[in-house]
Protein backbone atom coordinates (compact mmCIF):
# COMPACT_ATOMS: atom_id res chain seq x y z
CA UNK A 1 0.00 0.00 0.00
CA UNK A 2 2.81 2.15 0.73
CA UNK A 3 4.35 1.41 -2.73
CA UNK A 4 1.21 2.90 -3.81
CA UNK A 5 0.71 6.07 -2.15
CA UNK A 6 4.61 6.81 -3.14
CA UNK A 7 3.42 6.91 -6.77
CA UNK A 8 0.69 10.26 -5.97
CA UNK A 9 3.62 12.02 -3.06
CA UNK A 10 6.63 11.31 -1.26
CA UNK A 11 8.60 7.32 -0.88
CA UNK A 12 7.57 3.79 0.09
CA UNK A 13 9.42 4.67 3.32
CA UNK A 14 7.91 7.60 3.99
CA UNK A 15 4.48 6.06 3.41
CA UNK A 16 4.61 2.72 5.17
CA UNK A 17 4.53 3.73 9.10
CA UNK A 18 2.06 5.80 8.23
CA UNK A 19 -0.20 3.54 6.43
CA UNK A 20 0.22 1.01 9.15
CA UNK A 21 -0.45 3.70 11.99
CA UNK A 22 -3.84 4.98 10.38
CA UNK A 23 -4.96 1.43 9.61
CA UNK A 24 -4.04 0.66 13.41
CA UNK A 25 -6.11 3.43 14.25
CA UNK A 26 -2.77 5.01 15.91
CA UNK A 27 -2.77 8.46 13.35
CA UNK A 28 -6.35 10.13 13.37
CA UNK A 29 -6.86 12.86 10.86
CA UNK A 30 -8.80 15.82 12.19
CA UNK A 31 -11.83 14.71 13.32
CA UNK A 32 -11.87 11.37 12.39
CA UNK A 33 -13.61 8.52 14.40
CA UNK A 34 -13.44 4.65 14.51
CA UNK A 35 -13.58 2.58 12.27
CA UNK A 36 -11.47 2.71 9.42
CA UNK A 37 -11.41 0.19 6.49
CA UNK A 38 -8.82 -0.29 3.72
CA UNK A 39 -9.72 -2.18 -0.05
CA UNK A 40 -7.15 -3.02 -2.61
CA UNK A 41 -7.55 -4.14 -6.07
CA UNK A 42 -5.59 -7.02 -6.99
CA UNK A 43 -4.17 -7.77 -10.98
CA UNK A 44 -2.21 -10.90 -11.86
CA UNK A 45 -1.38 -11.01 -8.14
CA UNK A 46 0.12 -8.15 -7.56
CA UNK A 47 -1.67 -4.69 -5.73
CA UNK A 48 -2.38 -2.29 -8.52
CA UNK A 49 -5.03 -0.16 -6.16
CA UNK A 50 -6.34 0.72 -2.83
CA UNK A 51 -8.62 3.03 -1.11
CA UNK A 52 -8.77 3.57 2.62
CA UNK A 53 -11.95 5.45 4.43
CA UNK A 54 -13.13 6.21 8.11
CA UNK A 55 -15.99 7.75 9.65
CA UNK A 56 -15.59 11.52 10.40
CA UNK A 57 -17.64 14.71 11.72
CA UNK A 58 -15.21 16.94 9.63
CA UNK A 59 -16.96 19.49 7.63
CA UNK A 60 -20.64 18.17 8.64
CA UNK A 61 -19.75 14.37 6.96
CA UNK A 62 -20.23 11.32 7.79
CA UNK A 63 -17.38 9.75 6.73
CA UNK A 64 -14.07 10.33 4.71
CA UNK A 65 -12.11 8.93 2.01
CA UNK A 66 -8.41 9.26 3.15
CA UNK A 67 -7.07 8.08 0.39
CA UNK A 68 -7.13 6.46 -3.41
CA UNK A 69 -4.43 5.40 -5.39
CA UNK A 70 -3.78 3.25 -8.48
CA UNK A 71 -0.86 2.33 -10.46
CA UNK A 72 -0.35 5.29 -13.12
CA UNK A 73 -0.39 1.54 -15.63
CA UNK A 74 -3.64 1.00 -14.34
CA UNK A 75 -5.27 4.35 -14.97
CA UNK A 76 -8.48 4.90 -16.75
CA UNK A 77 -9.08 1.18 -16.69
CA UNK A 78 -11.62 1.23 -14.21
CA UNK A 79 -10.42 0.25 -11.07
CA UNK A 80 -10.74 3.27 -9.21
CA UNK A 81 -14.36 3.19 -9.78
CA UNK A 82 -14.44 -0.07 -8.68
CA UNK A 83 -12.49 1.04 -5.40
CA UNK A 84 -14.84 3.45 -4.70
CA UNK A 85 -17.86 1.52 -5.25
CA UNK A 86 -16.26 -1.08 -2.47
CA UNK A 87 -15.78 1.98 0.01
CA UNK A 88 -19.66 3.18 -0.82
CA UNK A 89 -20.83 0.00 0.07
CA UNK A 90 -18.56 -0.23 3.48
CA UNK A 91 -19.67 3.47 4.20
CA UNK A 92 -23.72 2.19 3.40
CA UNK A 93 -23.04 -1.07 5.72
CA UNK A 94 -21.84 1.87 8.71
CA UNK A 95 -24.52 4.51 7.89
CA UNK A 96 -22.57 6.91 6.36
CA UNK A 97 -24.12 9.04 3.51
CA UNK A 98 -22.19 12.02 3.33
CA UNK A 99 -18.75 11.74 2.33
CA UNK A 100 -15.96 14.22 1.72
CA UNK A 101 -12.47 13.68 0.19
CA UNK A 102 -9.90 16.88 0.08
CA UNK A 103 -8.66 17.23 -3.52
CA UNK A 104 -5.73 19.08 -4.60
CA UNK A 105 -6.94 22.42 -6.67
CA UNK A 106 -4.31 21.53 -8.88
CA UNK A 107 -5.20 17.68 -10.17
CA UNK A 108 -7.79 18.20 -12.60
CA UNK A 109 -7.97 14.91 -13.62
CA UNK A 110 -9.08 13.56 -9.91
CA UNK A 111 -11.44 16.42 -10.18
CA UNK A 112 -13.11 15.30 -13.31
CA UNK A 113 -13.33 11.48 -11.90
CA UNK A 114 -14.78 12.67 -8.46
CA UNK A 115 -17.49 14.78 -10.45
CA UNK A 116 -17.91 11.52 -12.90
CA UNK A 117 -18.80 9.75 -9.39
CA UNK A 118 -21.43 12.36 -8.34
CA UNK A 119 -19.02 14.36 -6.43
CA UNK A 120 -19.29 18.05 -6.17
CA UNK A 121 -17.09 20.87 -5.07
CA UNK A 122 -17.47 21.61 -1.07
CA UNK A 123 -15.05 24.60 -1.29
CA UNK A 124 -11.08 24.75 -2.99
CA UNK A 125 -10.12 21.77 -1.70
CA UNK A 126 -12.92 19.50 -0.87
CA UNK A 127 -15.54 17.70 -2.65
CA UNK A 128 -18.48 15.96 -0.76
CA UNK A 129 -20.74 13.58 -2.14
CA UNK A 130 -23.95 13.66 -0.49
CA UNK A 131 -25.19 10.25 -0.42
CA UNK A 132 -22.13 8.05 -1.37
CA UNK A 133 -23.76 4.83 -0.95
CA UNK A 134 -27.02 5.68 -3.54
CA UNK A 135 -25.29 7.47 -5.86
CA UNK A 136 -22.34 5.44 -6.30
CA UNK A 137 -23.47 1.42 -7.28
Amino acid sequence: MARLRAFSWGLEAFWAPRVLAYLEGRSHPRDSLAPRIAFVAVHDGAIVGLVAGHRTRRHGCDGELQWIDVEPARRGTGTAAALVRELAGWFRTQGAARVCIDVDPANERARRFYARMGARPLDEHWWVWDDLPSTVR
